[in-house]
């Protein structure tokens, strides 16, 4: 029995040491997200157009179908109103006169009011074009992780404009 204990370790000693690695992560992450406001505003210009058949100026040394003024440093220009008549008396005509009134110069440092509570816009610029997003409202969004080693992670539902995201990750790499 000696003997063949004696062979037994004479055989595991010329094996060498065993080489492994072994690497083990775990990694827990939250990220929660409150959207903010946000609003786009486009100044427009003024502009005057005018069209017809069987219409012409009127008789006065100013009359126009329609035009405008130049504006100036703060002001837009502005729309002047046409004086016209009928050409031939009797006859078929028609007229179209459209005119918009542009946004004045002075309003373009006009910011977004933003109330500091819910974070939303409360005023918006008088611009002819807004288009305007709403932020979120936290509410009652929020996270909780119990344990970074893979415990358990409880994520509460904010307002609309939220978002709420939580991940764990474990890793195990073993290498010889």
């Amino acid at each position: 029995m000696m003997k063949r204990l004696a062979v037994l370790i004479g055989v595991l000693s010329l094996c060498g040491p065993a080489g492994a690695s072994v690497s083990h992560r775990i990694q827990s992450n939250v990220q929660l997200t409150v959207d903010g406001a946000s609003t786009t505003a486009t100044r427009i210009g003024s502009s005057v157009s005018a069209s017809g058949i069987n219409v012409k100026v009127g008789t006065g040394n100013n009359d126009t179908f329609a035009g405008l003024t130049g504006g100036s440093a703060t002001a837009a220009a502005t729309v002047t109103p046409g004086n016209f008549e009928i050409n031939t008396a009797g006859q078929n005509f028609s007229f179209t006169n459209t005119a918009i009134q542009g946004d004045p110069i002075s309003t373009l440092a006009a910011g977004v009011a933003v109330n500091a509570t819910s974070g939303q816009a409360a005023s918006l610029p008088a611009y002819g074009q807004v288009t305007s997003f709403a932020g979120g409202s936290k509410g009652s969004l929020g996270a909780t992780l119990t344990s970074v080693g893979g415990g358990t992670l409880t994520i509460s539902a904010g307002n609309s404009g939220t978002t709420s995201i939580g991940q764990f990750t474990s890793t195990l790499e073993i290498n010889r």
